[in-house]
């Protein structure tokens, strides 16, 4: 019932922002900001990647002696030749958006492509912040075109690690539902250090394959990222328990 109300807020949202300046649309519901459905959330977001990759190392995990690099380059578009950084960070600015105008705060690691931020950097900014989850928006790559659909990962075990999989599972679900993409699962993942630095559940999400050509034209199509940005924000809505709960 929550998931279907949501999708009418929703949807109204994102009409009334073709038609509004941006922070118009809660006094075009004539509602207070606390009857939001995300109010009192503090979300952060984490476009994956940025400019440059940076190849010095940090641990995978506090204490741990295993280490990688600080940030990896990511994938590029077989149809569209676009850097995987430049997708992300499209699709996490307009989660952005509906997030902030379904009431919640949300924190982005980056807003632009030039910066050097580890991994690491990315999860502390968040514990600092007190975030009450944190998605790191992705896209994939594989060497098989054929691949294609959308795929979340958690961490293996370590602070909010149950609740990390409860997020995924509720992001993979509606994500899949709003974009008609395949579901290829939630896995569990030790080797990424902006999941195991983080303390508030924390999601890898995938959104899909930019190797696979058809997939790769979609992600970055305005639309599309719409599509991604409203299935991820229902998530987040059904894992909290809707307005007002938490």
């Amino acid at each position: 019932m929550i998931k279907r109300v949501l999708c009418l807020i929703l949807a109204c949202m994102l009409c009334l922002a073709g038609c509004c300046e941006r922070g118009e649309v809660e006094s075009a519901f004539g509602a207070e900001k606390s009857g939001l459905p995300l109010y009192g959330l503090k979300i952060g977001i984490d476009p994956g990647h940025q400019l440059k990759g940076n190849s010095e190392q940090e641990p995978v995990s506090p204490g741990s002696s295993q280490t990688k690099a600080k940030v990896a380059v990511g994938t590029k578009g077989v149809s569209t030749n676009r850097p995987e950084h430049e997708v992300d960070l499209e699709i996490a600015l307009e989660l952005r958006d509906l997030l902030t105008q379904m009431g919640a705060q949300v924190l982005m690691t980056r807003e632009k492509a030039d910066v050097n931020i580890s991994n690491v950097e990315r999860a502390e900014m968040m514990n600092r912040w007190g975030a009450d989850c944190l998605l790191r928006i992705h896209c994939n790559g594989s060497s098989d075109r054929d691949v294609h659909g959308m795929a979340m990962y958690v961490k293996s075990s370590g602070d909010a690690g149950q609740e990390s999989f409860a997020l995924a599972r509720c992001l993979l679900e509606s994500m899949g539902e709003a974009t008609g993409a395949k579901k290829i699962g939630v896995f569990r993942r030790d080797i990424y250090a902006g999941l195991n630095w983080s303390r508030m559940p924390a999601v890898l999400v995938e959104c899909g394959y930019m190797t696979n050509p058809t997939e790769d034209t979609l992600l970055s199509t305005p639309e599309y990222q719409r599509k991604l940005a409203m299935g991820a924000a229902l998530g987040i809505a059904e894992y909290f328990g809707g307005a007002g709960q938490r």
